[in-house]
């Protein structure tokens, strides 16, 4: 049981600076071994109430006073102990380190003191990470300034700090997390980016000569994620049954290729395949055969369905370079490799396939996801609901 301060007769003034001192003797709740803790003041009224704060919070079972660590240095030991022997993914534990080495840890955040650490002064940092720009090559040959993080960075990197401040909290570093009690950044919706079905072929066939050019047919006619097609094994295709099992997601983590879980349980599916998807796959296995007796001893055996000429899994960034280079052929803009996986989407619910469908052909969490993401409705389509409507009232 913590012991309380004896008030006025444990506080005297210093005559050396003319400073009030006070003294509380406890009982530390962590280690049971006395301790004792010294407040200074301008004022007798002002050290006595520091030392009556500091009594509450024992009997609360809170620290006496907070740590005097830096932000920096307490998320370099959250980083090495409580994240890195957490169940998330080691692709989140990853993202988290990064985003806290770029953007928590440098001054001036990362130099603030865990005891001197205030809810405005992690909306300032918001503040700060919105503001950032940088500069990019116009279209005219000139510079422009856009935003250089995302409003999901934003979030996230909030995400990591107050995590990290709980772990202080449950350590007795902290009395109470600052960042709990603010709002958590928000993210504008915003509906994907798609294609037109025309755009897609053009997409595609601007793509043909890249070795590469079959993945991005797997996913325009699947929907599935970049990473979770260049996951794929030859035991996830059923040739008889037309399905591919999604049962990972390929990711560059600490410099590796890495094959994880899926995003979520429900990203754990299975895909019917077309049966012209199912011919490309068929010829994807042929080429991949000679390929390997023509590499011999140098062939990686890894079992994936696309790889590199030894082998080996694909770098995710690899589609993304060739999906650049097939855009500018074909002349269209803003394209990445998730915008086939948004067409494919958007082709399907334009087509009059169920919501629920889509979504779980998507992987998405909940069909509200689906919602939100693919929100718009083509003109065509949106004149096609009105004369349905018109044809049902009679008018």
């Amino acid at each position: 049981m913590s012991k309380r301060a004896n008030g006025e007769g444990s506080i005297y003034k210093r005559e050396s600076d003319g400073r009030y001192v006070g003294a509380l003797s406890y009982e530390d709740p962590a280690t049971g071994k006395n301790s004792r803790k010294v407040f200074y003041g301008k004022t007798r009224a002002e050290v006595r109430t520091r030392l009556r704060e500091a009594s509450d919070r024992l009997e609360e079972g809170r620290p006496v006073s907070d740590s005097k660590a830096t932000v920096s240095q307490w998320l370099q030991h959250w980083a090495a102990t409580t994240l890195a022997a957490s169940d998330r993914k080691e692709s989140t534990r990853s993202l988290y380190r990064t985003l806290a080495a770029k953007h928590l840890m440098p001054e001036p955040f990362g130099a603030l003191r865990l005891d001197k650490l205030k809810p405005s002064d992690i909306e300032a940092l918001v503040l700060r990470l919105r503001a950032r720009t940088r500069q990019a090559r116009a279209e005219d040959g000139g510079e422009v300034e856009v935003r250089a993080l995302s409003d999901s960075t934003i979030r996230t990197t909030y995400t990591v700090l107050r995590s990290a401040l709980d772990g202080a909290v449950r350590d007795g570093l902290l009395a109470r997390n600052p960042a709990a009690v603010i709002r958590r950044p928000g993210v504008e919706r915003t509906e994907a980016r798609h294609l037109s079905p025309a755009e897609v072929r053009r997409l595609l066939s601007a793509a043909e000569s890249s070795r590469y050019h079959s993945a991005l047919v797997v996913i325009a006619a699947t929907g599935i994620r970049r990473g979770e097609c260049l996951a794929l094994r030859w035991a996830d295709v059923d040739f008889d049954a037309g399905i591919l099992k999604v049962r990972g997601t390929l990711s560059r983590i600490g410099g590796k290729l890495t094959v994880t879980e899926p995003k979520t349980d429900r990203s754990r599916r299975v895909l019917p395949v077309s049966p012209v998807t199912a011919v490309l796959l068929t010829a994807q296995r042929k080429a991949q055969v000679a390929e390997r007796l023509h590499a011999g001893s140098a062939w990686m055996d890894t079992g994936h369905v696309f790889t590199t000429e030894s082998g080996q899994p694909v770098d995710p960034r690899n589609l993304y370079r060739v999906v650049q280079t097939a855009a500018a052929r074909a002349g269209l803009k803003d394209v990445g490799v998730h915008s086939l996986r948004h067409s494919a989407a958007t082709a399907m619910l334009e087509a009059g396939v169920n919501i629920k469908a889509v979504s779980d052909l998507l992987g998405h969490q909940s069909v509200s996801i689906t919602g939100d993401i693919y929100g718009h409705t083509s003109d065509d389509s949106a004149r096609a609901a009105i004369s349905k409507l018109s044809d049902a009232m009679g008018f």
